[in-house]
């Protein structure tokens, strides 16, 4: 059996991020999918390391590099679309159901049992650090595009912080507190 997947995979890279906003930078879906992983693998050690929890630090990270793989079939549905309505937005979850259920259908039998925790069947402390990191990429984002001078990201930026903050999460205040304005530092400053 030969197997598509991994080619798929790697169109990521040919989607891009944030099409309804003028961007300084382009982003695309494969360096958003790796932030992603990161942001999320930090969030998943901070719970662990400073509030107690069992998370897999690991598993958390491998979901988050596949948290938006379903976009190669779908393409990146703009947020304001995407969570305007209720009907748009459940109908947009079943077709990213499909989408994330037929990418597992492309990989071998043995293979699927493996990849399904990361792709269809996420488990839920996992997917509330993945859902986190996700916001917290936008939020750097939005971040970087201001500290560019594109005040295109203002209200994107505001809505982003307050949907973090919405979260309650202590690992992500965490993270803000600790590491987010460096974000906003140049080159120089950083050092």
């Amino acid at each position: 059996m030969k197997s598509h997947f991994f080619a798929y995979i790697s169109r990521m890279r040919f989607i891009q991020r944030w099409a309804l906003m003028r961007n300084t930078a382009q982003e695309n879906v494969q360096e958003h999918s790796h932030q992603v992983a990161v942001l999320a693998h930090a969030l998943a050690v901070i719970r662990n390391g400073k509030f107690g929890g069992h998370v897999d630090p690991g598993q958390v990270a491998a979901a988050a590099l596949y948290h938006d793989a379903s976009e190669i079939l779908t393409g990146d549905m703009p947020t304001p679309i995407k969570y305007d309505n209720p009907a748009i937005r459940s109908a947009y979850k079943d077709v990213e159901a499909v989408a994330e259920a037929k990418l597992l259908d492309m990989l071998p039998p043995d293979l699927r049992r493996v990849y399904a925790p990361v792709l269809t069947e996420v488990p839920p402390e996992v997917e509330e650090l993945v859902k986190a990191a996700d916001k917290l990429s936008a939020y750097i984002k939005c971040m970087e595009e201001l500290k560019a001078g594109n005040a295109e990201f203002r209200d994107a930026a505001a809505q982003t912080r307050q949907a973090l903050e919405a979260y309650g999460l202590p690992e992500v205040r965490y993270f803000q507190e600790v590491f987010l304005d460096s974000f906003s530092l140049t080159l120089d400053q950083l050092k």
